[in-house]
């Protein structure tokens, strides 16, 4: 059996537990935080998130611009 990568709704969704747990499992947060400019575009489109490592070992999870485009996949930059 050969493992696909996961779909981008995967990925966003395992970054948010990752963060969760890391944080006991809740975080409180604003209201404002789900503000339609926080959580996409005007044009209803979503953010990207980046995953990168650090030298020191640690992950930094980004939201970063969304690729021009309806194409949607998981992007391995080098």
């Amino acid at each position: 059996m050969s493992r696909r990568l996961p779909m981008p709704d995967e990925m966003s969704h395992a970054m948010l537990i990752a963060v969760l747990m890391h944080h006991g499992g809740s975080m409180d947060l604003p209201a404002e935080a789900f503000a339609s400019e926080a959580t996409g575009t005007a044009d209803g489109a979503f953010h990207a998130v980046e995953m990168r490592p650090q030298p020191d070992g640690t992950m930094r999870l980004s939201v970063v611009l969304r690729p021009a485009g309806d194409e949607e996949g998981v992007e391995f930059r080098g």
